[in-house]
């Protein structure tokens, strides 16, 4: 019994864990996104948001920061959401603690933020800048926006289901026990 209790508890761990939440601000239309392995330069604005507190902006110094995405040289709420965006898109980020800094305090940070990162995407190594900015329709950020909630769901879905057989498996009375939670 005390094994179903931690099961299920582990269920709910996997289906509830916090995510980066994105959101975009402006959507714009590219031939090439940002890919896993650019080197790129975002402009941002740093906010705590238990207090709205800024406590950095690329803004403020008048200089982007570069780097190579999805090579860990960041935290991972950013590594993980700055792929696949255009030059001149903006997202804004709420990143959780265990996408952030943790329970680590860095600097003005205290430890177990949620931070909240304004981004734009100002270039990326090796593509040209557009000469103009268009920015996409309504309709065709929805559309993407739903295909993206879609796919979140059908991952939680999996992950519930492939949790929900190891419990049965657990209490089907075969004399095993399945200790893979």
């Amino acid at each position: 019994m005390r094994f179903l209790t931690l099961s299920i508890a582990a269920l709910v761990a996997v289906v509830a864990a916090e995510e980066v939440k994105v959101e975009v601000t402006r959507a714009v239309e590219c031939e090439r996104k940002s890919q896993k392995g650019d080197k790129i330069s975002v402009h941002y604005r740093g906010t705590l948001q238990s207090d709205g507190k800024q406590f950095d902006a690329s803004y403020d110094r008048g200089q982007p920061l570069d780097f190579v995405v999805g090579k860990g040289s960041v935290i991972k709420g950013w590594d993980d959401n700055l792929i696949d965006m255009c030059i001149g898109e903006k997202r804004t980020l709420t990143i959780p603690p265990e996408f952030g800094y943790g329970d680590r305090n860095m600097g003005p940070i205290p430890a177990g933020s949620t931070l909240i990162f304004e981004t734009e995407l100002m270039g990326i190594g090796g593509v040209k800048a557009p000469e103009s900015i268009i920015e996409k329709t309504v309709s065709s950020v929805a559309s993407e926006a739903t295909e993206g909630v879609k796919a979140a769901i059908k991952s939680k879905i999996a992950d519930a289901a492939e949790a929900a057989k190891i419990i049965i498996a657990d209490t089907d009375g075969d004399g095993q026990e399945h200790n893979e939670l």
